[in-house]
């Protein structure tokens, strides 16, 4: 392969081209940003760069070797041409590729009726976009509304009540973090956001917005009426993959791939990281996306790997998912797939400083663990979710594979190494 393109320089665009020159690649890449940035820590954007602990500056991911690459920064895609091999970039530019790696991530969801542009309703997805949150609450000291209650609201209501903030976080939910915590943990998330101070309204969405030049108003579903300095909408996102359209690329909720990170129907073309949905074969065959980080990190390099081996030679992508977050002091870390697990079975039980691992069960088998306060135990069962075999969707364990499941009483003394 002359030249290899990434589209994409997040994290997941950096490994992979890391793994093309440690693989001995000596040819061209190119790497296309539609940011006018190098890659950078997008977790601490709801974290430290939110907070004021870090500039942009200090979130610079630097490549870990000398990549010999072209890096193009503010160059989107508009177009693929998968049977030229021709990716249409501004100004008419026609770029050929002989290989090609799409790691063009995610973008904020945005709501209808959500006065997207204001100065005062922001996401935060972007260095750009945590640079318009910092002015909307500068010399303003109205409360703050964090709507959604996923991941990323949690994260920022957690950072604004760390600088003293008023904030009131709202969700269709009845507890925080639900789709991937559960019921039981989810309503333990709610007490902690509580206990610090967070005004929550679960089970309500926005219904009027009324925009000023210093505040924002807005009207929930129960009729309560709250001014605020900005709306943060942390509603979720959704993968970038308009500049596909009509390409002959298959794309669903992301790009679709096989186990090997080729997509479907291409032999040159990989994709990594949150755009890519891929069956993980480790735990079923339905393809997913994983918005994490470490996830951008071992599939971009995993994408690089196939790319170069070849699609009838690459071997499947089998990661143990982990992601963590910190929220008001308490370390929340999962690994495996936990929303897989119809049951849960306590693996540690709550106990003082908020210390608990949940496991979560599929027909017998552990799937995915979550901790409170347990990074121990949870790297721990991650190791041994690692090292049971892959166990793929309807697929009946053989008896060798039936041996090498892990027991809840293996899980707990590996938890508690």
């Amino acid at each position: 392969m002359t030249r290899i393109v990434i589209v994409g320089a997040g994290l997941a665009g950096l490994r992979a081209a890391e793994r093309l020159r440690e693989l001995g690649h000596r040819d061209e890449i190119v790497i296309l940003n539609a940011e006018d940035s190098m890659p950078y820590h997008r977790p601490a954007l709801s974290k430290q760069f939110l907070t004021g602990e870090a500039n942009a500056a200090d979130l610079r991911i630097d490549p870990l070797e000398e990549l010999d690459a072209i890096w193009r920064l503010a160059t989107p895609v508009h177009r693929l041409e998968p049977k030229r091999r021709i990716l249409h970039l501004p100004g008419g530019e026609e770029l050929g590729y002989d290989g090609l790696i799409i790691a063009t991530g995610v973008e904020a969801r945005r709501v209808n009726g959500g006065q997207h542009g204001n100065p005062r309703v922001v996401t935060l997805r972007t260095i750009a976009d945590g640079k318009r949150l910092q002015r909307a609450l500068a010399g303003n000291r109205l409360p703050v509304v964090v709507l959604g209650s996923g991941f990323t609201g949690c994260e920022i209501a957690s950072s604004l009540r760390h600088m003293s903030r008023e904030v009131t976080l709202i969700g269709r939910s009845k507890s925080l973090m639900a789709g991937l915590l559960g019921p039981q943990l989810g309503s333990q998330l709610v007490e902690l956001h509580r206990y610090h101070g967070v005004d929550l309204a679960l089970g309500a969405g926005i219904e009027e917005w009324s925009l000023g030049s210093r505040s924002v108003t807005v009207r929930l579903s129960t009729g309560r009426v709250i001014e605020a300095a900005c709306v943060v909408v942390a509603v979720g996102s959704v993968p970038s993959i308009a500049w596909l359209r009509d390409s002959g690329v298959p794309v669903d909720e992301g790009v679709l791939c096989g186990p090997t990170c080729h997509v479907d129907g291409f032999d040159d073309i990989v994709a990594a990281g949150d755009v890519a949905q891929w069956p993980n074969l480790r735990f079923d065959r339905a393809p997913r996306r994983v918005e994490h980080w470490t996830n951008a990190i071992e599939m971009g390099r995993a994408a690089a790997e196939s790319l170069l081996a070849g699609k009838g030679s690459a071997a499947p992508f089998l990661p143990v998912p982990r992601f963590w977050s910190e929220q008001h002091g308490m370390r929340i870390q999962a690994a495996g797939v936990p929303a897989l697990g119809g049951d849960r079975v306590a693996l540690r039980e709550l106990s003082t400083g908020g210390r608990s691992v949940t496991g979560y069960v599929r027909s017998g088998r552990l799937v995915g663990v979550v901790g409170f306060n347990s990074s121990n135990a949870v790297l721990a069962y991650g190791d041994e979710l690692a090292r049971q075999a892959p166990l793929a969707a309807n697929e009946a364990p053989s008896p060798a594979r039936r041996s090498r499941r892990l027991s809840f009483t293996e899980a707990v003394r590996a938890g508690n190494r």
